[in-house]
């Protein structure tokens, strides 16, 4: 199994437009960016896509221009799901997997494009590609929002890019011991308690709590830094 984040940004990404704040002004003198957050994971010669960010179509041509077999979204976000229509005459379409609240919302928006849809229902396993997926219930107000936990049998990966702390319990019952965590870390650690999701310092204390072997934030603002202990970049692959 291969894991590629293709994007680590919030929903304006970094830079951010028309901003010069010291992080801004650093990613475009490096040539480097925060592309929205989604990854890419490939097992037995398939590829299955988490979340369609509106940056989807760079995002696929600077990782080879795989086909997709799959999408998974985890919640009705801009840009979290925004970027299906980039399969349009491209390939086939995918098929897509999600919560029934989910795909009602992001399914009515692109009802014309998806021709095969699955409603996964919470807490339920479901296989693609010789791979376990279960969607999980996170805390994202006022949105509807999954997490999701993968594995080949060998390695669990857990995955939950917009969340503030307050987990339910048997989410963070599953997520606890995982190989890998991508978790949401959305702003440095002087931003307090936002209500929707966590500063850095929430997510690094999180993971600590949820006893992951290895984590990586993700979903960050243009107010972070690019030097912070355990920061996802774009195009980061992990192999297992």
């Amino acid at each position: 199994m291969e894991i590629t984040l293709l994007g680590t940004g919030d929903a304006v990404g970094t830079p951010h437009v028309g901003c010069d704040c010291t992080q801004c002004t650093y990613a475009k003198k490096n040539g480097i960016e925060r592309l929205r957050t989604s990854i890419l994971i490939r097992n037995n010669g398939n590829t299955i896509l988490i979340d369609t960010s509106p940056d989807l179509r760079r995002q696929l041509l600077q990782n080879g221009s795989p086909r997709i077999d799959a999408v998974i979204w985890t919640h009705g976000h801009y840009d979290h799901f925004m970027g299906f229509g980039e399969f349009y005459r491209v390939q086939r379409i995918p098929p897509v997997y999600a919560a029934p609240a989910v795909m009602k919302y992001c399914g009515e928006i692109y009802q014309f494009l998806i021709h095969d849809k699955h409603e996964i229902q919470v807490y339920t396993p479901f296989t693609l590609f010789g791979l376990e997926f279960t969607l999980v219930e996170v805390t994202h107000p006022n949105v509807y929002t999954c997490g999701v936990i993968f594995s080949d049998g060998k390695v669990r990966i857990g995955y939950t890019s917009d969340t503030n702390e307050h987990l339910p319990e048997k989410t963070r019952g599953l997520l606890t011991g995982m190989d890998l965590l991508f978790i949401d870390g959305l702003f440095p650690s002087s931003f307090k308690k936002v209500a929707k999701h966590l500063n850095y310092e929430e997510a690094v204390d999180l993971a600590g709590e949820l006893k992951a072997k290895d984590f990586r934030v993700v979903h960050m603002s243009h107010y972070l830094p690019f030097n912070l202990p355990h920061q996802g970049y774009d195009g980061e692959q992990f192999i297992f």
